[in-house]
């Protein structure tokens, strides 16, 4: 048999036109309305340097009265509108795979160029979600840090090995006191991500329904009405986090509607296949490099990067997204973040 070579299979341009995988997450993401593609974003995405500033409008005030009308000459003072600065930054990702990771993939009856695409594709989604889930924990650590907590209901305890009340555990009182912090924005929750023990006490609690996605061909879990998504990363990560004597201690987080909006750019080349010659002894391998250029900007906050470290490459990493000082909430209502947590000992 012949050896098949990924510049055998893959035509870089055909395979950057192939349509992403209905079932992704991202795409999923998108269709719940958590994460907005917004063409302003790609033009900062696509812009030179890492680095970019936006002017927000501020609301309009509606927490004094408005003038009352009367037959006089004295003249009524217009509110101002007035703006914040909202700093943005883009980050170019890449990532390769060797031809001998994938060769038995290769060996199928189907479609090779399809199904790397795929597998492309999955490796991006999971990347894509350990950035979203990165910059609410960076987020809700600001909260905690500066604006005094108020998106967070924390019931757990770091200490006690011994507590088994239903006070520090997940539960659906605590489920609606996270959500109303939105106070009565609640509604606009429309997602929840939480780690697999907090998924399994939602099944145990019979709490959990299905519905299909857009094409019909997978079911998605739901919880009240709002999608759920696992990720065995939240378990709360600070100097409380697990030792031989402490509890765990999980995030469970919750998504409103344009919670994200998102720019995506054009790297210069996002797809190539490269030859190694020498390597092998000489017989040589290939490599697909596959590139991204994204911003993911969560509402209501601007990125600091205070927390980067001066002199190096300004790479927003999911450990710097995490970062409380790398976020500052510019937004002077709690009810214009569409984000809120809730932390639990199981």
């Amino acid at each position: 048999m012949a050896l098949v070579q990924l510049s055998d299979v893959i035509d870089v341009e055909v395979f950057n036109s192939l349509p992403a995988d209905e079932s992704t997450l991202l795409n999923s993401l998108m269709a719940s309305g958590i994460v907005s593609r917004d063409p302003l974003f790609d033009q900062h995405a696509n812009a030179p340097g890492l680095v970019g500033a936006m002017n927000m409008w501020n609301d309009l005030d509606s927490s004094s009265e408005p003038n009352f009308s009367q037959d006089t000459e004295t003249e009524a003072t217009p509110d101002n509108v007035g703006q914040k600065e909202l700093n943005v930054r883009a980050v170019h990702l890449n990532n390769g795979w060797k031809a001998s990771d994938l060769a038995r993939e290769l060996q199928t009856n189907e479609d090779p160029m399809s199904l790397i695409r795929r597998r492309v594709d999955k490796y991006w989604d999971t990347q894509f979600q350990r950035r979203l889930i990165a910059t609410v924990e960076g987020v809700i650590a600001d909260n905690v840090a500066n604006d005094s907590s108020d998106m967070v209901v924390d019931l757990s305890v770091a200490t006690d090995t011994n507590v088994t009340t239903a006070a520090n555990l997940f539960s659906r009182q605590a489920f609606t006191n996270a959500v109303f912090t939105l106070g009565d924005h609640f509604d606009d929750i429309q997602a929840v991500a939480v780690h697999s023990v907090i998924y399994q006490n939602m099944v145990d609690n019979d709490d959990i329904d299905f519905i299909p996605d857009s094409t019909g061909s997978m079911l998605i879990p739901t919880y009240l009405g709002k999608r759920v998504i696992i990720d065995d990363q939240l378990v709360r990560d600070d100097a409380d986090d697990v030792t031989a004597d402490t509890l765990k201690e999980y995030m469970t987080m919750f998504f409103g509607a344009g919670a994200f909006a998102f720019g995506v750019g054009s790297p210069l080349i996002p797809t190539e296949i490269e030859r190694n010659a020498a390597q092998g002894q000489g017989s040589g391998n290939e490599v697909l490099w596959d590139r991204k250029t994204w911003l993911l900007q969560p509402a209501g906050y601007s990125f600091t990067g205070a927390d980067l470290v001066a002199g190096q490459p300004a790479h927003a990493t999911a450990a710097k997204l995490k970062a409380a000082a790398n976020w500052d909430r510019i937004v002077s209502d709690r009810k214009s973040v569409p984000f809120s947590a809730l932390i639990t000992n199981g």
